[in-house]
């Protein structure tokens, strides 16, 4: 499972042209599963991103984590996080995890992050989107986790 987390100063969804979701300053993370995740690797990934330090103490120190400054998360499911850009000049997607099983690990590592008590949002699993945020930092942040 692959994540890509961004400390955000504030991000919005758009699908069809419509603002699906907001968030305030905090996190906006891509999230990718490959053919062989599991369970186990939302629950690891979900504490991780609340307790990662990666916010800014009063001596502008990165000491606090998601759970210190009470960020706000956006989540968005991103298939093209496993493009395989090895051979030729289009990206293969041969270990993306197939939609049923990657949209139920999704559903589950934001459940996992909604159990912290933080104000998580979401994507449309499965839709065009426009995301729209500013990287704060800028910080951007990439978390694995194989079993």
């Amino acid at each position: 499972m692959r994540l890509i987390v961004q400390r955000t100063s504030g991000a919005e969804v758009w699908v069809e042209d419509s603002l699906h979701c907001s968030t305030k300053a905090g996190l906006m993370i891509l999230f990718g599963s490959k053919i062989g995740d599991g369970e186990q690797s939302c629950g690891y990934l979900a504490d991780k991103v609340v307790n990662l330090r990666i916010f800014e103490d009063d001596q502008g120190k990165m000491n606090l984590s998601a759970l210190d400054v009470s960020a706000e998360i956006t989540v968005v499911s991103q298939f093209t996080l496993y493009a395989d850009t090895r051979k030729g000049r289009r990206p293969a997607f041969t270990e993306a995890m197939e939609p049923v099983e990657a949209k139920r690990l999704y559903e589950l590592f934001v459940e996992r992050l909604r159990a912290s008590g933080l104000v998580v949002q979401t994507g449309v699993f499965g839709a065009r989107m426009d995301l729209k945020f500013t990287n704060h930092g800028p910080v951007t942040i990439i978390l694995e986790h194989d079993v």
